[in-house]
């Protein structure tokens, strides 16, 4: 067999190796439910020169001395709401706590189904799968936990009615002492919430508290995805260091008595914000840019409840003074562009907050310039082939090198066959010889591997980006293609999307067995490839070639259709790149004469 064939194998056989690996490391991620154990939010008073700190309350015989009991799920289900209503968002505020806890996002569907629901981001306690955002104020010295309003403070709306971008709510609290408690929520028209706290003292002495932000999280979601390429649970931002926790790493923080659980603390010292992260949604506390702040990340494993704090710095007021606090709260889609803008709003690093994974410094440009491909085209599917073009362009120069390489070996097979028969059985002459020759003849035997090496951190950034961004979610290429982040919807069964009927559920063994159009012809376009060079002689490693592009073929055909596109996009421009250099070179590969071969039959070897 010669080099040239044993290049070709080496690439293939490593490309293989690796897409096999990241298979049965990282396959399909499966949802898992989880158990949501209602709960309630409140904060222990108690007195000193430092505010407490807010925690997770049990019930009121074991809550810790000064804790406000919580309320019964009936009673937050009756508590009166505020509707909002925003050109992404619609929900409500409950008044019990000023709790933000009923957010749906208007533009986005659970499923295709455009008459499916919508997205729900934050839910009330009571409820399933609990998830919320509350605010308030720890006290200190001079007051106690009856003084500062609690998760299950009943407020009055002083201001407003429905929350719109155009109009901001405030809600009104007085502790019946000389305190009075405002709370002011504004929201744009995406996804981002500024709620501006202040207290009026006319009690007449000084008092000490400091104000929080808190989101709770009862139970991980139910359609949490243990996948390995995704990172859901904790993220947090603190002073230009990006912080990533798994639910169950939570679980193991070391245990905090001030926090009352398994807690880790972070003082932020200028920039930060801190919160949960799913898949394509997201809800984080973020601080005023520049202020210093504490970040606490906690689990309560008493009620399964996991939590994050942005706690203020502490404030003393004199009698007759008023203290004001403003924080911010993202909640909703990971939408790229959106992100973007908040960051340069002063939100540091939050674009960081999609995952962009190790390959980072090529995940990030490759999106933007697919996101920028899919404003001009349009079309998500038409995007990827041309950002195919743009990337096989790029690495063009390398590609010609390796072709004219390879080209070049076809013609000094007349002299390494020369080399063999001088040589005999001496391989280390033989070895010599080639490499004198390779030298003379400026040719390097592993230029064939560079394209395919080269391709491999270009395909995992690829899989990353169509994986992870929400651009891909639900975007439709054309025909039976509606969502390119999910595997092909085709198959024999509706024959290739021709019937209206849906194909095999993906992940199940007749997905696997029965594919769809996009895996076959990247099988087919794998073939084509291997056909612009002879079959190896050696019977074993003819038989490795010959089956390598159907084990790819069935190994990806539960990946995301918009990767399957990219692949097959990318076979078609390097078989053709290959064949035109090839050719000018005076070395035309006989590509239908390889074909005919292949389908031959080896004749058996005659008995002696």
């Amino acid at each position: 067999m010669d080099d040239q064939n044993k290049n070709l194998i080496l690439a293939t056989a490593l490309s293989f190796a690796v897409i096999l690996v990241w298979f049965l490391a990282f396959p399909p991620p499966e949802p898992e439910p989880a158990p949501n154990a209602p709960a309630t939010v409140s904060e222990p008073q108690a007195g000193g020169d430092v505010a407490t700190a807010p925690t997770v309350a049990d019930t009121p015989a074991g809550t810790p001395d000064g804790v406000q009991p919580p309320q019964s799920d009936q009673a937050a289900a009756d508590a009166p709401r505020l509707e909002l209503d925003t050109p992404s968002l619609t929900g409500s505020i409950s008044l019990l706590g000023g709790r933000i806890d009923d957010l749906s996002l208007k533009n986005y569907h659970e499923t295709l189904d455009a008459n499916s629901k919508i997205v729900r981001v934050l839910t009330p306690a009571g409820r399933p799968s609990a998830y919320y955002a509350l605010y308030g104020w720890s006290p200190g010295t001079g007051l106690t936990g009856e003084d500062v309003p609690g998760a299950d403070t009943l407020w009055s709306a002083e201001a407003g009615a429905k929350l719109t971008p155009e109009s901001p709510v405030t809600l009104r609290w007085d502790n019946g002492k000389g305190l009075t408690f405002r709370r002011e929520i504004s929201v744009d028209d995406r996804y981002m919430f500024t709620i501006t706290q202040t207290v009026e003292n006319r009690s007449g002495a000084a008092v000490t508290l400091a104000p929080y932000g808190i989101l709770a999280r009862h139970g991980v979601p139910e359609n949490l995805k243990k996948f390995f390429i995704l990172h859901e649970g904790l993220i947090a931002m603190a002073d230009g260091k990006l912080t990533e926790t798994d639910y169950s790493d939570m679980q193991e923080y070391p245990v905090n008595a001030q926090w009352g659980g398994p807690a880790e603390i972070t003082q932020v010292e200028h920039d930060g914000w801190i919160g949960f992260t799913d898949h394509y949604w997201m809800s984080t506390l973020v601080p005023e840019p520049g202020s210093a702040f504490k970040s606490v990340a906690k689990y309560d494993p008493r009620r399964d409840i996991y939590q994050t704090t942005a706690m203020l710095a502490t404030q003393t007021l004199a009698d007759g003074a008023t203290a004001q606090a403003t924080t911010q709260l993202f909640s909703g889609a990971k939408e790229w562009a959106t992100i973007r803008e908040y960051q340069k709003d002063g939100v540091q690093g939050f674009v960081d907050s999609i995952d962009w994974g190790w390959f980072f410094f090529l995940t990030k440009p490759i999106f933007w310039l697919l996101h920028n491909i899919e404003i001009l085209v349009g079309n998500m599917g038409w995007s990827i082939i041309v950002l195919t073009l743009i990337i096989k362009a790029i690495v063009f120069p390398l590609a010609f090198k390796s072709y004219v390489s390879m080209a070049k070996m076809k013609e000094l097979q007349p002299q390494m066959e020369k080399l063999k028969e001088e040589a005999g059985g001496d391989r280390q002459k033989m070895q010599q010889g080639m490499m004198e020759l390779y030298k003379k003849e400026k040719v390097n035997p592993a230029s064939g591997c560079l394209p395919i090496l080269i391709q491999i951190p270009i395909f995992f950034s690829l899989y990353k980006v169509i994986f992870v961004t929400i651009d891909l979610r639900h975007a439709a290429w054309f025909g039976p293609f509606r969502d390119l982040s999910a595997p092909d919807p085709t198959s024999i069964i509706n024959l290739f999307g021709l019937l209206p009927n849906a194909g095999p559920e993906p992940g199940t063994l007749m997905a696997t067995i029965f594919i769809g159009i996009l895996p076959l012809l990247l099988g087919i376009s794998m073939w084509l490839q291997q056909k612009l060079n002879p079959a190896p002689t050696d019977p074993t490693q003819q038989m490795i070639f010959a089956w390598m592009p159907w084990v790819f073929m069935f190994m990806l055909g539960s990946f995301a259709s918009g990767l399957v596109v990219y692949w097959i996009a990318n076979n078609t421009i390097t078989f053709t790149q290959q064949y035109l250099i090839m050719a000018k070179h005076g070395k035309r590969p006989d590509l239908f004469d390889n074909i005919k071969k292949s389908f031959k039959r080896n004749p058996k070897p005659q008995k002696k």
